[in-house]
C-alpha cells in the first residue's frame, strides 16, 4: 500500500525521498507526540492510521482529524514549525515511512513539488479543522458517528473496525450512551453491525447517506487540492 502524498510527487522526487526514509511499524495506543512536543520526524502512513486529538484542561480530548495513507504526521515541519499543536494517537496498526526532521528539511529545500504537495495538504487539514467545530455544534450524533466510521474505513481499508463505544465517545466528545443510541439507530437501518468492540460496515452507500455533509466536503477538498491528475 502506498502513501497518496508521496504518489503525488514526480517519480524522481519520490525515489530520492524514499531512499532516505525508514519503514516503521505503528500500533495503538502509541502516541507519536503530545501538544508542545518537539517534532523530530515526519511520518507518511501507508497502512497505519492516526487520530489528531485536541486536548484542554485535563479532558480526554476531542478528535479533530484523522491521518491515514492520504496524509502525513509532522506536516507542521513543512511550515517551519517545530512543536506539535495536537496529540497524535495511533488508532490502527500498520506501517509508515519515517524521515527525520533534519532530512525532511533538506528534501523540502531541494523539491518544490514536495513543498507544494505538503502545503496543499495543510490547506486540506485546516479546512477540516475549521469544519469540525461546526460539525460538533450543529450535526446530530448519528450523522457524526456515520462520518467518523466512513473516515476510519477510508484509513483502515477494511469494513471491520476495532472501535469500542467508549473510545468513540471520547473521540466525538459525547457520553457513551449517546454513541450506543446512535450505533443502535445505524444498526436498525442495516448500515452497520457491532459486537465485542468491532464495528462492521455492512452498507457503505447507505452510511454515506446517513453521514453529515462534512464527510463529502472533506473528500471534495482533498480531490480539488491534491488531484489524481497531479501524480506523475
Amino acid at each position: 500500500m502506498l502513501n497518496r502524498l508521496l504518489e503525488a510527487l514526480p517519480p524522481s522526487d519520490r525515489a530520492h525521498l524514499l531512499e532516505r526514509c525508514d519503514s516503521v511499524p505503528l500500533a495503538p495506543p502509541q502516541v507519536l507526540y503530545e501538544p508542545g512536543d518537539v517534532i523530530d520526524h515526519i511520518h507518511f502512513p501507508t497502512s497505519a492510521f492516526v487520530s489528531l486529538v485536541s486536548t484542554a484542561d485535563g479532558h480526554d480530548g476531542l478528535q479533530a482529524g484523522m491521518v491515514g495513507n492520504e496524509g502525513a504526521l509532522g506536516w507542521e515541519l513543512s511550515l517551519g514549525v517545530q512543536r506539535a499543536p495536537l496529540r497524535a494517537l495511533v488508532q490502527g496498526p500498520g506501517l509508515a515511512w519515517r524521515l527525520t526532521a533534519h532530512a525532511f528539511a533538506r528534501e523540502l529545500s531541494r523539491s518544490t513539488p514536495l513543498a507544494r504537495v505538503l502545503h496543499r495538504y495543510v490547506c486540506v487539514l485546516l479546512t477540516e479543522f475549521g469544519r469540525s467545530g461546526l460539525c460538533h455544534r450543529f450535526h446530530a450524533i448519528e450523522q457524526r458517528l456515520a462520518r467518523w466510521l466512513l473516515t476510519t474505513q477510508d484509513c483502515a481499508h477494511s469494513t471491520q473496525l476495532a472501535l469500542t463505544h467508549e473510545a468513540l465517545g471520547h473521540m466525538l466528545g459525547v457520553r457513551r450512551v449517546g454513541i450506543t443510541n446512535a450505533a443502535t439507530a445505524l444498526h436498525a437501518r442495516h448500515l452497520i453491525d457491532y459486537r465485542r468492540g468491532v464495528i462492521t460496515i455492512t452498507d457503505r452507500a447507505g452510511l454515506e447517506q446517513a453521514a453529515c455533509d462534512c464527510y463529502r466536503a472533506h473528500r471534495r477538498s482533498y480531490s480539488e487540492l491534491i488531484p489524481e491528475g497531479s501524480r506523475r
